[in-house]
């Protein structure tokens, strides 16, 4: 049974967790990382060298870093569906996937100094630059997604799984935000999906 690591408020488990549950695929978790402990454990060093989460052993196959068990699992359980095989669709999908990675680590910034620090201890420049920098890569974001109903082809992609993550914490986090309506509406299809309300639009914490 695939076995995956990982606690339920840590954006990287959610991706995978909910591409298990729209792959509706019998799995184990296990609590790990911050308060959980678990990561600084030397057999869990052996699955991850990192001590992060999520990590999984999928019957032997033992993965970590959150995008790629994403194609891992969707190119296993769901080739052609949530995993495009079509070549170029593929390519952008993974594109995208990589360009959440790459360029919005100012979000990061933003949940770490308003929901994990206490207010007289946050860094409000840091915050104010995370959020800019965040909203930027967003507009680009809301370009791409007019008259795209998802963010490859006409349905649910692994292109959509880490991008709707972080949509999810950018319109649960205590801010002012700009009008995205593009952006708005693809996140408003998503929180119809079982999956994603029940993985990912969690507390922020």
């Amino acid at each position: 049974m695939l076995k995956i690591w990982g606690r339920t408020n840590s954006i990287n488990v959610q991706k995978v967790m909910w591409t298990v549950a729209e792959l509706g695929l019998a799995h184990e978790r296990a609590n790990a990382g911050m308060t959980h402990g678990v990561v600084n454990e030397p057999w869990y060093a052996e699955i991850n060298p990192n001590k992060l989460v999520p990590a999984i052993d999928d019957d032997g196959v033992v993965l970590w870093e959150s995008n790629v068990i994403v194609r891992y699992l969707a190119s296993k359980h769901a080739a052609g569906a949530l995993m495009p095989t079509d070549p170029v669709a593929r390519a952008k999908a993974e594109m995208w996937m990589d360009w959440q990675q790459t360029s919005l680590p100012g979000l990061g910034t933003m949940f770490m100094g308003l929901i994990r620090t206490p207010p007289e201890k946050r860094d409000m420049a840091a915050i104010r630059a995370g959020q800019e920098s965040t909203e930027a890569g967003l507009r680009l974001l809301d370009r791409y997604l007019a008259n795209r109903p998802c963010m490859i082809g006409d349905h649910l992609t692994v292109a959509d799984i880490p991008l709707g993550c972080v949509a999810y914490r950018w319109y649960a986090l205590p801010i002012e935000r700009p009008e995205l309506p593009n952006l708005r509406a693809w996140y408003e299809r998503l929180t119809k999906r079982p999956a994603f309300a029940q993985h990912v639009m969690l507390p922020l914490t």
